[in-house]
């Protein structure tokens, strides 16, 4: 990897740069961009979801987060680049370091479709006695580049949506007129798909496709690839009133915009649109009104993934307890032919499309690794450590995300320790009322309590938004110390997801997807709670009842008593008395 980062030190040289930005990303700026726009990866080796690597003459560094230290310190090995730990005390942001260290005179360079609007911002605002350069330096260096990506897509009728997309338009523009805005550019891709009721396929696990959308007053007009659209589409599109492009006409189309007074999500926008727009119209700052739209799921969308969560639930109790039975008989099953054993039953599901994020299937030490991927070779699932399944699906009906830790074995006094931790830490989120205009930044210390009483805590947020037949990680809203968030509305559907993580020895995280939901309005205010969405048991022997408080126990036998009615009539005689044994109540006293 050395090689790769000699040749971009070169192209620098050639174009005049001195620092040089590699954010992942891509045009939309996607978590999880296609392979086509996995520069920061093909530069560094480092395979996460989140990072950027900066490139200086004599110096390299790569940025992740805390769910990423461990994994990116392995695979950054003899690339070059020196991992920063983004978020530890000290550790300054990648820009912001940029900003630190850059000389007087300096010309930064990026590629325009990677780096964020909001980043460019920042540095332009914070140096503006530095040089910056929208220049693919990359490109030329990645021999056999993957091509972008051309998968169908389809429809997303009525009976899922509630909405149609002429209906949703109006409320955009409703949107729009309270910014005092006329014309929206929308280059982010769930939002897109939200808005046009269409999915596609062109991102692994991320039901979207590659687009850019424009509205104002007369016309919605999408940008896409043309060779994707079938007769049903393009009558779809025809009764929805959208006017269809193709994908790359998007960029000249922009640069025609003049006297506009444009809405842009300066960290959905990427600098390339920002640049050809900026000097002739009037823009306007903001989260794009269709993300805030989306976040609140209505009636249809809350029921119809209630019902894809029990029958998510029936295909993971069928694969606990196949995989209890087969560890239990010393069969040699490997964390990745145990987690393609899950997709297998996740598949009998009848509206199933596909896994909603490669599942993190992980035994022992490689549990601690929050965003572990197993390959085919991989550890045998044993009786002696933890095993961590991460998991969820995407269906017609809605996206899920799961996460169990299980012990095939006797699990020791500090293991079951810390499960319980981590299963009071889940209890106390979940069973919390709180008052509107709560943010998720002031939720996440009442989950972290119970771990914090025994001086540990985990590097990563408590929970994120879930999208519904989009991306697993949807905002605007998260559970996070880490970030400025906007308040949990009702119709919000957010993870719980505490953990422990001890490196070289075991991961524990125990996820449920909740919605936020009315509990009741008094004198001092409107009150929120959490309903439940995910129903799997717990790994009961993994459990000290001794540590759980009486109403911690109530909560957890309730829990179960749900779980056994919702799931056990689809199950057989054998999968049935697994899940018996797991929901079986704690005394109460």
């Amino acid at each position: 990897m050395m090689e790769v980062l000699k040749k971009l030190r070169n192209k620098m040289q050639e174009n005049k740069i001195d620092i040089y930005l590699v954010p992942t990303g891509d045009p939309h700026g996607s978590e999880y961009p296609p392979d086509a726009y996995k520069y920061r990866t093909f530069l560094t080796g480092f395979t996460g979801s989140a990072g950027v690597a900066v490139a200086f003459k004599d110096e390299a560094y790569c940025w992740t987060d805390g769910r990423y230290y461990i994994q990116a310190g392995k695979q950054l090995e003899g690339s070059g680049f020196a991992l920063q730990k983004d978020g530890q005390p000290g550790v300054l942001s990648p820009y912001d370091y940029v900003i630190k260290m850059a000389k007087e005179g300096d010309t930064v360079g990026f590629h325009g479709e990677l780096l964020m609007m909001k980043d460019l911002q920042k540095l332009e605002s914070q140096r503006p006695d530095l040089n910056f350069k929208a220049v693919d330096l990359m490109t030329d260096l990645w021999e056999n580049r993957p091509s972008l990506p051309q998968e169908p897509m389809f429809i997303l009728k009525n009976a899922y949506t509630k909405f149609s997309t002429l209906e949703k338009r109006d409320q955009v523009m409703e949107e729009l007129k309270k910014h005092e805005a006329d014309t929206l550019v929308l280059s982010s891709l769930d939002d897109i798909a939200w808005f046009t009721n269409l999915r596609g396929r062109d991102i692994p696990n991320n039901p979207v496709f590659l687009s850019f959308l424009t509205l104002d007053k007369k016309h919605l007009v999408l940008y896409i690839d043309l060779k994707k659209i079938d007769q049903e589409i393009v009558e779809y599109f025809e009764q929805q009133k959208i006017v269809v492009k193709e994908y790359h006409d998007f960029y000249q189309d922009i640069k025609k915009l003049k006297g506009k007074k444009i809405l842009l999500d300066p960290s959905k926008t990427n600098a390339l649109v920002y640049k050809n727009i900026k000097e002739k119209n009037q823009l306007i700052e903001a989260i794009n009104p269709t993300t805030m739209l989306k976040a609140v799921k209505n009636k249809v969308e809350l029921n119809n993934v209630k019902a894809a969560y029990v029958d998510d639930g029936v295909a993971l109790v069928k694969y606990f307890s196949w995989l209890n039975q087969e560890v239990l008989a010393g069969k040699t099953i490997t964390e990745f032919e145990a987690q393609n054993k899950l997709i297998s039953f996740r598949k009998n599901i009848v509206d199933y499309i596909e896994d909603s994020f490669t599942p993190i299937s992980a035994y022992g030490s490689n549990g601690a690794m929050m965003h572990y991927s197993a390959q085919k070779e991989s550890a045998v699932i044993g009786k002696d450590s933890f095993y961590l399944i991460d998991s969820g699906g995407q269906y017609l009906r809605g996206t899920t995300d799961i996460t169990r830790t299980l012990h095939f074995g006797q699990p020791t006094e500090e293991e079951k320790r810390d499960y319980t931790l981590v299963l009071k830490s889940h209890i106390g989120l979940a069973n919390t009322i709180f008052l509107e205009g709560t943010k998720g930044s002031q939720l996440d210390a009442i989950a972290r309590r119970p771990i914090w009483q025994y001086h540990m805590d985990y590097k990563c947020g408590t929970g994120h938004g879930v999208g519904y037949l989009l991306n697993v990680h949807e905002g605007p809203h998260r559970i996070s110390r880490w970030t400025e968030d906007c308040p949990l509305e009702e119709g919000y559907i957010v993870t719980i997801e505490p953990g422990i993580y001890k490196e070289d020895m075991y991961g524990i995280r125990l996820e449920n997807d909740v919605a936020v939901k009315l509990d009741g309005t008094a004198p001092d205010g409107t009150f929120y709670s959490f309903d439940m969405l995910s129903y799997i048991p717990f790994d009961r022997k993994c459990i000290n009842p001794d540590l759980l408080t009486r109403e911690e126990r109530q909560w957890l036998n309730r829990y179960n008593e749900q779980v056994y009615d919702l799931l056990s009539p689809n199950l057989n005689k054998e999968e049935e008395a697994y899940l018996s044994i797991q929901t079986e109540p704690f005394s109460e006293k």
